[in-house]
């Protein structure tokens, strides 16, 4: 098992990406925090990961609250000896498929203050035990990459670089703490895009042409590299993002 042991909290855990980040780190060991703002949503996430054997802690947590964040970090550190993990999963709130032109300014901006400001604080909610245990893992999901030709994508691109600018940010200040940031690079999760609409069709078909694989990544790729990159299996990554875009991207 990859992180057997670890205390791994998810913000955003009922939401598509995070309910299959938190089945796999379960698999993999970890006691998984699922955090989030509907309590029955979490329960039901929590019921199905301890059918398969796993173990999970639930708590309704607002991720851009900081009293709260840091208040459920500091009792999963007091309660369980440890933080290891931290894996931001919530929505921003963007707005996607209006031309820039015909945007308002808080329809650009919303998703990169929510972006920015909810990584910032649930990673240094963590941080500060991290730093007195002397290790630990922050994760982001998005990451850097070119515009999307046909696309209008708002101000999503743009919170995604300035998460990765302050995961650089993160990865330099508490690399010293044995903490390591590591960001997910995607380029779209096929089984997250809701299905059945003949325009959700050309758009799904479009993820996997864009790709050198000709396959998109899934939900369950998603889980899986992600308890790589909080694995000591990845103790030597730090800083960077590790690309599972299926070639969409080109480093």
């Amino acid at each position: 098992m990859l992180l057997e042991r670890k205390q791994a909290v998810i913000y955003g855990a009922a939401g598509q990406i995070g309910s299959a980040v938190a089945a796999e780190f379960a698999r993999q060991g970890a006691t998984v925090h699922l955090t989030g703002r509907t309590q029955s949503r979490l329960d039901a996430l929590a019921e199905t990961i301890r059918a398969e054997g796993g173990r999970a802690e639930t708590a309704v947590v607002n991720a851009l609250d900081e009293p709260a964040v840091d208040a459920h970090a500091a009792e999963v550190a007091a309660r369980f000896g440890s933080l290891d993990i931290s894996f931001n999963l919530i929505t921003h709130g963007d707005v996607q498929g209006i031309p820039l032109e015909q945007m308002s300014t808080v329809d650009v901006m919303t998703v990169v203050d929510t972006a920015v400001r909810t990584t910032f604080i649930t990673s240094r909610a963590a941080a500060r035990h991290m730093i007195r245990q002397r290790s630990g893992v922050i994760l982001t999901f998005g990451g850097k990459g070119d515009p999307v030709p046909g696309y209008h994508l708002g101000g999503l691109q743009v919170a995604f670089d300035a998460v990765d600018s302050l995961r650089r940010a993160m990865a330099n200040e508490w690399g010293k703490y044995g903490i390591r940031a590591v960001t997910l690079l995607t380029s779209g999760i096929i089984d997250s895009v809701p299905a059945g609409d003949p325009a959700m069709a050309e758009i799904l078909q479009g993820m996997v042409d864009g790709t050198m694989l000709k396959r998109a990544a899934t939900r369950e790729d998603v889980g899986r590299v992600a308890a790589f990159a909080a694995s000591e299996h990845a103790r030597t990554i730090t800083g960077s993002p590790i690309n599972i875009s299926c070639g969409a991207i080109v480093d």
